[in-house]
């Protein structure tokens, strides 16, 4: 696999998941800040999807991984959606809510 497809995509993983867990606790407490930091972590999110595809199409990861063809034949296609979902329900209650 190409270290210019890998380790972009692992660090945006990870940058993601460190976003997801920091906006878990404003989420939990009800805060103001948590809707800035949920769409934050949703933004930055599919942008790494995104940039992951580009990454993987520009670098010709190979199409057979191994026991981890499951990640891009079902957890991205599923991640995107549920990005896409989150997307939908900060705009719906974004301006509903103080």
């Amino acid at each position: 696999m190409a270290q210019q497809f890998a380790y972009p995509a692992a660090l945006g993983d990870f940058i993601t998941a460190v976003l997801a867990f920091i906006a878990l606790f404003p989420v939990l407490r009800g805060s103001s800040a948590a809707r800035p930091l949920v769409c934050l972590f949703n933004i930055f999110g599919t942008l790494d999807l995104i940039n992951a595809i580009i990454l993987a199409n520009v670098y010709k990861t190979p199409a057979f991984m191994g026991p981890a063809y499951w990640i891009p034949a079902f957890w991205v296609p599923s991640l995107l959606v549920t990005h896409y979902i989150t997307f939908l329900i900060l705009i719906k209650y974004w301006k509903s809510r103080p």
